[in-house]
C-alpha cells in the first residue's frame, strides 16, 4: 500500500479536532501545544487522517491532560510526552500489534489492539498496576477520548484514588507517575490511601509492572 503524504492526511473536509477541541474545553483539560510541522509529521507516520480522533490528536497537539492530570492522552508529543508513533515504535508499513494512546499517573497505559492484546481488534485496552493484564475497555479510541474528557472514565478509577489525589498527582510532571508500595497487585496494597506514595519517571513503573507480569504470570 503506497504511503499518503502528511499534507494528504491533514487536508479533510471534516476533521475531528474541533469537536475535539470543545470537549478538552468543556472538560478544562490541558491541551499541550504542538508546532504544525512536529504534528504532519506524527500523522505521516501513523498514516491515519486528521478526521479520525487519533489523526486529530498527533496533528493537532503534544496531548490532552485530563482529570486533574489522572490522564494523560497522546498525540504529535511535547512537554514529556512521546507521541503516539514513537511510543508504539510504530514502523513505516507495519500495522502494530497494540498502540499506545494513554498513560494514567500511576502507571498503566491504554492501547488500541491491533491483534495483539487478546481484547478485540480496534478495541482500547487497559494495563494497571491492579490487575498486571490487558483488560478491554468495551470500545474505539474515539468512545476512550469522549470518555475521558466527559469523565465518564473516572468512574472505573475510584478504586485506585484516595482522599486528596488531586493535589499529588497535580503535582507531577507529565512524564512522571505515583510508585504505590505496597503495589495495588499486593494483597498490602489493595488500599492504595494505606501505602507510601512516591514519584518515578512513568518508564520506570511502566518496566516494574511489565517486570512483575512477567514474574507472576
Amino acid at each position: 500500500m503506497t504511503a499518503r503524504s502528511a499534507a494528504e492526511l491533514a487536508d479533510v473536509p471534516d476533521p475531528a479536532w474541533p469537536a475535539l477541541a470543545e470537549l478538552a474545553r468543556e472538560a478544562r483539560a490541558t491541551v499541550i501545544p504542538l508546532e504544525r510541522a512536529q504534528g504532519l509529521a506524527a500523522l505521516e507516520r501513523l498514516q491515519v487522517s486528521a478526521r479520525s480522533t487519533l489523526g486529530a490528536l498527533a496533528l493537532e497537539c503534544g496531548g490532552i491532560v485530563a482529570d486533574s492530570g489522572w490522564f494523560r492522552i497522546l498525540g504529535g508529543g511535547d512537554h514529556g510526552l512521546p507521541d503516539i508513533a514513537t511510543a508504539s515504535n510504530v514502523r513505516p508499513g507495519e500495522a502494530p500489534a497494540m498502540l499506545l494512546v494513554a498513560f494514567d499517573a500511576l502507571g498503566g497505559r491504554f492501547a488500541i489492539d491491533g491483534g495483539g492484546l487478546g481484547c478485540n481488534p480496534g478495541e482500547v485496552c487497559y494495563f494497571g498496576p491492579g490487575a498486571l493484564d490487558w483488560e478491554g475497555l468495551g470500545g474505539g479510541h474515539s468512545a476512550f477520548v469522549e470518555a475521558v474528557l466527559t469523565g465518564a472514565m473516572s468512574k472505573t478509577f475510584a478504586g485506585l484514588r484516595w482522599p486528596g489525589w488531586e493535589s499529588e498527582v497535580g503535582a507531577l510532571a507529565l512524564d512522571q507517575g505515583l510508585s504505590l508500595y505496597p503495589p495495588p497487585f499486593s494483597n498490602e496494597g489493595k488500599d492504595v490511601s494505606a501505602v507510601s506514595r512516591r514519584a518515578v519517571p512513568l518508564a520506570e513503573l511502566h518496566h516494574f509492572y511489565t517486570d512483575a507480569a512477567r514474574q507472576l504470570g
